[in-house]
């Protein structure tokens, strides 16, 4: 198999102690790519370092993500537009709203969204978009913003059939991971009605493992729980259900 992951934090403390024994598992499962998505101004300088150390597999995004946005936004943003001045990434993000653990700076995120998401229409990079508790929210920025020039995927999707129509219909994909697996999801369902052409894989690791790690800390080569999981919906065999979300996320992803 060749596996794509499109949304991996390789670089938080949760894997200092053992992250080669855990990219060689990886490997061997099949994975080839790693995306690596910034979350803020203290985790930016290993985020590259990390990347510059397996350059042929770990890719690094740019961006502020939205927990990170508080009164101080400017200056976060500032430090991303530097970064995306003076090194290659292969997308902004994650960038977008969160207001499942607080509202206060709504509106904060909501500017920081749209001026990132302006700059990746100027740069021709994808965005990647966290929008927990937000989907709506998010989809209506787009709409003010207009979907000339943006592309990009919605990570972690947890939206409903109708909100994955409507995204999909404006050229954005869907990023799946562990929660596919759970016994309560209605991602099963939801995926299996609409096309594969728009569905890439994630894990999110350290976050979200799949079934039967839940609890766990996640790690790289679950997603081939994800990918067999797609596998079964699709009724196909898990190498081309590997083969149908790699080819989406090269499709998105140009500078991998």
């Amino acid at each position: 198999m060749n596996i794509i992951d499109t949304h991996i934090h390789l670089y938080l403390p949760e894997f200092e102690d053992d992250l080669p024994k855990l990219f060689d598992e990886a490997i061997q499962v099949g994975v080839s790519k790693f995306l690596l998505p910034a979350i803020d101004s203290t985790t930016h300088e290993h985020l590259l370092s990390l990347t510059s150390s397996y350059p042929s597999h770990f890719y690094p995004m740019m961006g502020l993500h939205p927990t990170s946005v508080n009164q101080n936004y400017m200056d976060e943003l500032a430090i991303v537009q530097h970064y995306l001045k003076n090194y290659s990434f292969v997308a902004i993000g994650e960038i977008g709203i969160d207001l499942y653990w607080d509202k206060t700076f709504e509106k904060q995120q909501r500017e920081a969204f749209k001026i990132q998401a302006q700059w990746a229409r100027e740069m021709s990079l994808p965005l990647v978009i966290h929008s927990r508790n937000s989907l709506d929210i998010i989809v209506g920025l787009l709409d003010e913003l207009g979907y000339k020039g943006l592309e990009g995927v919605f990570h972690c999707f947890s939206g409903t059939l109708e909100q994955a129509l409507h995204v999909i219909s404006k050229g954005f994909y869907l990023g799946i991971g562990g929660v596919i697996t759970y016994k309560n999801s209605s991602l099963p369902s939801i995926i299996a009605q609409l096309p594969p052409d728009y569905i890439v894989v994630e894990t999110d690791a350290p976050y979200l493992p799949p079934v039967p790690y839940r609890g766990k800390r996640n790690l790289p080569a679950w997603i081939e729980f994800t990918v067999k999981k797609l596998a079964e919906i699709w009724k196909v065999l898990p190498e081309v259900a590997a083969k149908i979300t790699t080819e989406n996320a090269l499709r998105l992803f140009k500078k991998l």
